[in-house]
């Protein structure tokens, strides 16, 4: 989709007049008032200095002066003015509202709290009204976080447009004056922990959970079940909204005013920097894979460090993943990792404190006695930091639900390779905090991560099943499902790109776009505003790319509603029945919510992209151009053009047909599907790894695979028995052995001797791929079809010369 059509059809009511004149100002791109020069001759400035500006091929333009500059600043100007003053206004506005409500939510805690017995306190309706009026507040915050959003966006394509057009270079200077009226950098995430709060209190009508919210102690050791997903920066505002409806913003210390650093979480990740085990142990989820790492919540100066272990458990061994942890103070980090401080020593002061059971310290020392013997057995050292802002959302005390968002996401180098001392002898590197971006270090130390990661999790000691809401959520536009994905395999393998030649399967869609078109009704929805106010209907535009980082603002907290899904036609005809069904197999566990893209049907389309190319936008612009120009050039354009797009439809449909005729009938979407995502079309790409490397494609081996192998060997086994059994019998038991019955028994014999040598091949093939985990084929093209037709072709040779033999023909 082209931004000026996502920014009409994403225009809010409210904010109809105050949106950026995008096509405004790209009509003034196409205004300029010098005189015509050729393509093929350099731009200059009223100094004559030269200019950069792109040579246009031959074809002519006019020239783009300090006037039509001076014009187009001043009324870019104007535009980031009107945008600002009205972020700014809104944002006393929601201020404001939040303020009352907060009033009015304690006074009427304080009358439930002072009731006198016999007497009533506040009414169901009071509590509703005031539930009203905060789902308003948090529809107007996302509703101005997607207007800064869009604003922000549309000024850095405009600019990118008139650089391109023009040859002037505007972003250096304009962006010193965004920044001067910075309307996308209001932070929002105190509003969102008071909204949270708020809610939450009249949610619960005034009795609200309480319990343990501290990051660590009861936390340390449990099981769960996680999910991941990506969010796309354009929807984490959203997306914190709708889970803030059901589960409260989790602070660990309510005490302490709030501070963006506490929000900061930042993990070490030990490996082997020759072999890597533990990175490969980790991607390929062999059983016992461990990853072991120390963790810390908040700034620099923090002095609580837990390390921690995750351990990988198999399915079929029935026990389930777990996370063990212990704390250590920072000081004593280094001599614990060298060796040089055994674990007792770290418990023993910690034991007389008697703050928990004697047996929780009796395990945590035995944690920290393996960890601390891996570490200097097998030589692990730090390789890899992952820094980011945690939204958790969690019932205080409660882990039977958990879900948080990891913003800002950033993947730091801690090692000492390739001659540079990063960490040197100490544990972590000292030369950056939580200052992100973290500008000052070189590119290739640092990988900022695109998306927000979402985690789902659930206690399954509990037996808790996850809720409906929580499926509704994972299964909307607003997120990517990525199961398995990790940040420390990620790190590694973009940060050692020379070292690592295993790659996580996800990588190949870092460079697809993961947003999604809205198939249900599902999100902040308020009927006063209207879904489009535009009127323009200019098709020539800018696309919406998805790989202009720099078109998003930073991210913004947010509020989300959740509502039912009713906008699909093809699915409410049979959607009861197939939702009934859908959350009856979730419920017994036989959908896999980590595994649900698997269900999603192939496109058969491989020629459908999402946004058109940058190349047919220049051929419309080159068209234009030679328009106004006129003549010859207009003429020469136009040809040019139409045959271009000619070869692009023949090609197109050449590739349709081929893919059709390949492909044969249409497989139609599981019901599953339908009732999950709509009747949307999936975009798929192919893909190849880098030379050198390998996309590693996780396959779950149970014991019971190796046996259906076996199973299938001995089958063969048994058929290449009988056959040479038949063999056998025509050989020594006719009455008249002779030259024809050798013949057919002979026959029958190398039928069988194929069989046995088919099989066991086969069996020889399969358990090697399933022994190192292979994404190979495991079905059977040519076997059965080969065995069907020896034998078929086995008894026609026997009754044709049986027949000969007894004179029949």
């Amino acid at each position: 989709m082209k931004f000026g059509e996502q920014l009409r059809s994403s225009v809010i009511k409210e904010y109809q007049w105050y949106y950026i004149d995008y096509e405004g100002l790209k009509a003034d791109l196409k205004k300029a008032s010098g005189p015509v020069v050729e393509g093929d001759q350099a731009g200059t400035t009223t100094d004559g200095a030269s200019t950069s500006r792109p040579k246009t091929k031959g074809r002519s333009k006019r020239e783009w002066t300090e006037d039509d500059e001076t014009r187009f600043v001043y009324r870019l100007e104007s535009e980031l003015e009107k945008v600002y003053q009205k972020q700014q206004l809104k944002t006393i506005e929601i201020t404001r509202r939040l303020q009352t409500s907060e009033r009015d939510v304690n006074d009427i805690v304080a009358r439930l709290n002072d009731r006198q017995p016999g007497k009533d306190g506040p009414s169901e309706e009071e509590f509703m009204v005031l539930e009203e009026d905060l789902s308003d507040i948090i529809a107007d915050v996302n509703d101005l976080a997607k207007f800064v959003q869009l604003n922000y966006t549309g000024f850095y394509k405009i600019m990118k447009k008139h650089d391109k057009m023009t040859g002037w270079h505007i972003r250096p200077v304009f962006e010193a004056r965004m920044k001067a009226k910075p309307f996308f950098k209001d932070n929002h995430e105190e509003l969102l922990v008071k909204l949270s709060d708020l809610y939450n209190i009249v949610r619960t009508r005034g009795n609200p959970v309480k319990g343990d919210s501290a990051s660590g102690g009861s936390q340390g050791n449990f099981i769960r079940n996680t999910t991941k997903y990506w969010v796309h920066p354009d929807n984490v505002t959203e997306l914190k909204l709708i889970i803030l409806k059901h589960l409260p913003v989790l602070v660990f210390n309510g005490a302490k005013e709030f501070d963006t650093d506490d929000t900061a979480i930042t993990s070490i990740y030990y490996d082997n920097t020759d072999t890597w085990e533990l990175y490969e142990g980790r991607l390929k989820k062999t059983e016992g894979a461990e990853a072991i790492r120390l963790r810390w919540y908040g700034g620099m100066d923090t002095d609580k460090i837990f390390v921690e272990r995750k351990t990988h458990r198999e399915d079929w061994t029935g026990e389930k993943s777990v996370k063990e942890r212990f704390d250590i103070r920072e000081k004593h980090v280094n001599s614990y990792m060298k060796g040089e401080m055994l674990p007792a020593a770290i418990f023993d002061k910690q034991r007389k404190t008697g703050k928990k059971p004697q047996s929780e310290y009796d395990k945590s020392e035995r944690l920290a006695q393996e960890i601390q013997w891996e570490v200097l057995k097998k030589g692990y050292e730090p390789v890899c930091r992952s820094f980011y802002h945690r939204t958790a959302f969690q019932f205080p005390g409660d882990l039977r639900v958990r879900i948080s968002l990891d913003t800002d996401l950033t993947l730091l180098r801690e090692d000492n390779l390739d001659g540079h001392k990063r960490s040197g002898d100490n544990w972590r590197r000292m030369d950056i905090g939580v200052d992100y971006p973290f500008s000052q270090l070189p590119p290739e130390d640092i990988c900022r991560f695109p998306y927000a990661v979402l985690e789902v999790k659930i206690q399954t000691q509990a037996g808790q099943q996850t809720p409906e809401w929580v499926r509704q959520l994972v299964s909307s536009h607003l997120v990517e499902a990525v199961p398995k994905f990790s940040k420390f395999i990620h790190g590694c393998a973009v940060l050692f790109p020379e070292r690592i030649k295993l790659l996580p399967f996800w990588m190949p869609q870092m460079d697809v776009d993961i947003r999604k078109p809205s198939t249900h009704n599902f999100g902040i929805q308020r009927s006063s505003h209207s879904g489009t106010a535009g009127t323009s209907e200019d098709e020539e535009d800018d696309e919406y790319d998805s790989d202009d980082e720099e078109a998003r603002p930073p991210q913004k907290r947010s509020n989300d509603l959740l509502a039912p899904s009713n906008s699909q036609a093809e699915s409410n005809a049979h959607g009861a029945a197939v939702a009934h069904r859908l959350r009856q197999a979730q419920t017994d566990g036989t959908v896999d919510l980590e595994d649900q893209t698997q269900l999603l049907p192939n496109s058969q389309d491989d020629s459908y992209v999402l946004y058109e190319s940058d190349e047919e936008e220049e051929e419309e612009e080159r068209l234009e151009e030679a328009r106004r120009v006129g003549g010859i050039t207009y003429y020469k354009t136009l040809v040019t053009t139409k045959a271009k797009a000619a070869g692009r439809g023949a090609a197109s449909k050449l590739r349709n047909a081929v893919s059709t005729v390949r492909m044969g009938s249409e497989i139609p979407a599981h019901e599953r599907t339908i009732a999950l995502y709509g009747t949307t079309q999936v975009q798929t790409k192919k893909f190849q790894a880098p030379k050198g490397k390998k996309i590693y494609v996780p396959v779950r081996v149970e014991p019971k695979v190796y046996f259906a192998a076996e199973r299938t060997f001995l089958s063969w086994l048994e058929f290449s028995i009988y056959i040479g059994t038949i063999a056998t019998t025509l050989l020594n038991f006719g009455d008249k052995p002779t030259k024809i019955s050798f013949i057919v028994s002979g026959v029958f014999t190398l039928v069988a001797i194929l069989c046995l040598c088919y099989s066991v091949a086969t069996y020889i093939y399969r358990s090697q791929s399933i022994r190192a985990r292979k994404a190979a084929k495991f079905h059977d093209t040519w076997g059965p079809t080969f065995l069907c037709g020896s034998l078929i072709v086995a008894v026609g040779l026997n009754f044709a010369f049986e027949g000969r033999e007894r004179h029949w023909w």
